[in-house]
């Protein structure tokens, strides 16, 4: 930055995700990054994935395999350290004990169902020259790997769960992006040392991104660079994983509150979007009284201009159309059994048939062309949601099915 002042807007411009970095050249010397890659079996995929790390130094931690020595040949076929670990610490112990060896300034963890090249991770160490980055991910994009993919494999490619999107922006929670699969990260090794939370077998990578940002850190997506994570090839894999997922919401939530919150929602737009869905005679009314009341609060807090108000109605008319969208999720994948225990109600039997009308409208928005999105999405949602209930009621708490309003991200659990 040429002074203070302007670094202080680039800042501001950035952390808002109103601007994105302008990164050029082909990003950090190849010796200047370590690759750890945590594995338990799987020595096929292990072998694709460390020759695409070529030329980068690569630590492969075998997480007690039952088959080590196969997994041992692997890793020296292409070069790499091995660290054998003698009981399975899960794939958060798995790294933390690879982070332990590295003495690169940078780090990469890289899944050993995942396969990104070196170029990729060095262009993505390009963050760092901004000296608040202490965390990049790219888009993690599903790969079938069969010569005929099944149908779920097929939507997988186009929709994976670990897929963000495509608009790069600042990683934190309740932004848009708000955490970064640790199937593949790339790090500076001293700021997020000792690494992940060795408790968690789930959702380790929210945690860590999560931890960083509260200690002042800036975490970055970067959609443009991407990586292929392969998709499991048996339907009952690919939905007990989504099914694995759900169950970190209680986790998350015992140490980091709110911010696991399903929805984020105001009352009056809540309302607004509630009524909107039900679709009842007194719809209308309801949600043209919560649009008002949310229109009437954001112009109050809007500086006076001459635009004021039509900024207002912009802000709120988007407001509405993400409640409709939040609660939609709300209804189909939180808190299904919620919805399938009240069918017998008319009203909750229109919403569920509205949100099923949103939930394909945001499907084609942001999946374009994926094969069997609406049975894919459905399952997707019955597994997640059923694992958020059961880590819940494991867990005796109802905080990662509880949505919360803006501006209150809560306290975490102790």
């Amino acid at each position: 930055m040429r002074d203070p002042a302007s670094g202080a807007v680039a800042r501001r411009l950035l952390d808002g995700n109103l601007a994105d970095p302008v990164l050029t050249g082909p990003g950090v010397d190849a010796a200047e990054i370590t690759v750890v890659v945590p594995v338990r079996d799987r020595p096929e995929q292990l072998a694709r994935t460390l020759a695409a790390l070529a030329p980068l130094r690569a630590i492969v931690v075998d997480d007690a395999s039952r088959d080590p020595g196969t997994v041992g040949r692997v890793a020296g076929a292409h070069g790499a350290t091995l660290v054998t670990l003698s009981d399975n610490l899960g794939p958060a112990g798995a790294r933390n004990a690879g982070l332990a060896r590295v003495r690169t300034p940078y780090v990469a963890f890289v899944d050993s169902d995942v396969t990104v090249d070196a170029a990729t991770l060095r262009r993505l160490a390009r963050h760092f020259q901004d000296p608040a980055v202490v965390l990049v991910g790219p888009r993690i994009a599903g790969r079938a790997r069969g010569p005929r993919p099944r149908w779920f494999e097929r939507y997988d490619e186009h929709a994976s769960s670990l897929s963000l999107g495509r608009r790069a922006c600042s990683v934190r929670p309740g932004a848009a992006v708000g955490w970064l699969p640790s199937a593949c990260l790339v790090a500076r090794a001293d700021a997020v040392r000792p690494g992940f939370d060795p408790c968690l077998r789930v959702g380790e990578d929210v945690d860590l991104v999560w931890r960083s940002v509260a200690a002042g850190g800036v975490v970055r997506y970067e959609p443009e660079e991407v990586a292929h994570h392969d998709v499991r090839p048996g339907i009952g894999g690919w939905l007990g994983r989504k099914f694995v997922y759900g169950t970190g919401g209680a986790p998350l939530a015992a140490r980091h509150g709110a911010h696991t919150a399903p929805a984020v929602l105001s009352l009056p737009m809540a309302l607004a979007a509630a009524a909107a869905l039900a679709r009842r005679p007194w719809s209308a009314p309801v949600a043209a009284a919560g649009v008002a009341v949310g229109l009437v609060s954001v112009t109050r807090r809007l500086p006076a201009h001459r635009e004021r108000r039509r900024l207002a109605a912009t802000l709120v008319v988007r407001g509405f159309g993400w409640a409709l969208r939040q609660e939609s999720a709300l209804l189909l994948r939180h808190w299904w059994p919620l919805t399938v225990a009240a069918l017998p109600s008319r009203t909750v039997r229109r919403m569920a048939a509205s949100a099923l009308v949103v939930d394909a409208v945001v499907a084609r928005t942001e999946h374009p062309g994926a094969p069997y999105a609406l049975l894919a999405r459905r399952l997707d949602d019955l597994a997640y949601g059923a694992g958020l209930w059961a880590g819940a009621l494991r867990a005796r708490s109802a905080r990662p099915l509880l949505p919360r309003r803006p501006g209150r991200p809560g306290r975490p659990g102790r």
